[in-house]
């Protein structure tokens, strides 16, 4: 009798291989000092503060807006899915359960796009567009910055997107409910979603779609945010637009022509677009599930934030699996239009395995085979470790922000920056440029502030400077 391996092993293995090699990316990145306190320490506050049964603070946070310690997560962005990562906390609590966890959210959306793949082109072209997912551009960026709340959107939309293909709406149905917990802004998606239903024919789930979507936006931004202490203004990016939602799209009605020109009108917004298509070969473009990621896609382009442009960053992964899905049917409908024959399900399926790797020495997981990405510099992450060391727990510290993270788990860590906010310790970094502390030289003249205003240095080398307030120092400041 002859043994064969079932085809979804492979596709476990696969999941399995790439959470280790996202896992690996961020963990060497915390342990060699380069994850930063903005954003892996805000993501660890607040999931710590929901693993104590309390609130989700984010001290790091309200002190830097100058709004105190006691400032929750859900003021800066709504997203209470991070609930779902208290458990972890009570296994290992720390900065490197949300960077494994990320890892596994991101693999576990594997399963589903390859299971959607196979029962539109076949087995084959499944595993090529799996693995061109694992090693995506997108997703490998996200990996590589701290943890985000974007972890949760491949698997939630994989799940949507895969259910209601198999005919079984009501869990894509609730897949897209998740996806209104995740970030205030994931009502547009909700919206995209709809406007595809309506276009594919189903237009009633379509229109309960849109409609949920522009209620829970308006209701997040407009209610709740406000109600947890938040300021919506903080994320408002369209003053070039606008003062608000109706100047705005009044502006965009106005100005058709410019307003459509506007995502175009820098050159990252059109090597991110080009990147966000061309892993399909710019087949998601024929298809209505692109849609789903219109409104995110639009809201990054027309925005005034050139970060929201990059491609360096995270905000890409929120709607890679969508395009991935996107360019499936996309193919789908050019065959069916055509009548081409089905050697070019492999044909494509090998073109998208080969773009995603050709895109792989540009990106972050290209760094994985690089023995001096593990080295890092080692004389300073030997300084970074001593300097953490003296430190004792349960303070509050102002920390540089590659230094943040490995304070977070047993102190109270502020973000050392421009404004002095006299907590009782200080960790700075004065001899390298960094966000948002500036050059090493205005560094060094906020330590030697402080050293005139009450503080002992406790500790100096390879650029890190330890400072303790002695008692007659100033109070610490809230902003």
């Amino acid at each position: 009798m002859r043994l064969t391996t079932s085809p979804r092993l492979w596709v476990y293995l696969l999941s399995l291989a790439a959470a280790f090699a996202y896992a690996l990316l961020g963990l060497v990145r915390l342990a060699t000092f380069r994850a930063t306190t903005f954003d892996l320490v805000i993501v660890d506050q607040a999931v710590r503060g929901y693993a104590r049964f309390g609130m989700p603070y984010i001290p790091s946070v309200g002190v830097f807006h100058g709004r105190g310690l006691d400032y929750p997560q859900l003021a800066d962005h709504f997203s209470p899915i991070y609930a779902l990562l208290a458990p972890l906390y009570w296994i290992h609590d720390g900065p490197a359960t949300l960077i494994v966890a990320q890892a596994a959210l991101f693999a576990a959306a594997i399963p589903f796009l390859w299971v959607l793949t196979r029962r539109i082109l076949g087995t084959a072209p499944a595993y090529l567009v799996a693995f061109a997912y694992a090693v995506s551009w997108p997703i490998s960026q996200a990996a590589a910055f701290d943890a985000h709340e974007v972890m949760f959107v491949p698997l939630l939309t994989a799940i949507m997107i895969e259910r209601y293909q198999a005919g079984r709406p009501l869990p894509a149905f609730l897949a897209m409910l998740a996806l209104l917990l995740v970030k205030e802004d994931m009502g547009l998606m909700a919206i995209g979603a709809g406007a595809c239903l309506v276009v594919l024919g189903d237009r009633l789930r379509g229109l309960l779609c849109v409609t949920i979507g522009l209620a829970w936006t308006v209701l997040v931004r407009g209610v709740l945010i406000k109600l947890v202490g938040g300021d919506t203004g903080d994320f408002w990016a369209y003053g070039h637009l606008g003062a608000d939602v109706p100047s705005a799209l009044l502006h965009m009605l106005g100005d058709p022509l410019g307003t459509l020109a506007l995502p175009f009108s820098e050159e990252a917004k059109v090597d991110t677009l080009f990147l966000l298509v061309w892993p399909t070969l710019m087949l998601c473009l024929l298809s209505p599930v692109s849609l789903i990621a219109l409104p995110h896609v639009l809201e990054r382009m027309l925005s005034d934030r050139s970060s929201w442009w990059q491609a360096d960053f995270q905000y890409s992964a929120f709607t890679v699996v969508i395009l991935f899905c996107a360019g499936v049917d996309g193919l789908s409908r050019l065959l069916r239009r055509t009548k081409g024959p089905n050697s070019l399900k492999i044909a494509w399926s090998v073109g998208v395995a080969a773009v995603a790797l050709t895109l792989l020495p540009r990106f972050a997981l290209d760094q994985l085979a690089h023995p001096a990405f593990y080295r890092a510099d080692s004389a300073r992450t030997l300084a970074a470790a001593e300097a953490v060391a003296k430190v004792p727990s349960g303070v509050v510290v102002e920390a540089a922000n590659s230094v943040g993270p490995a304070l977070t788990s047993r102190a109270t860590v502020l973000l050392w920056d421009h404004q002095p906010r006299y907590a009782p310790w200080v960790v700075a970094d004065v001899e390298r440029w960094e966000y948002p502390h500036g050059s090493p030289a205005a560094q060094a003249e906020r330590v030697s502030l402080l050293l005139a205003s009450g503080y002992e240095k406790v500790f100096e080398r390879n650029g890190y400077v330890v400072l303790r307030k002695t008692a007659d120092g100033q109070p610490m400041a809230s902003r």
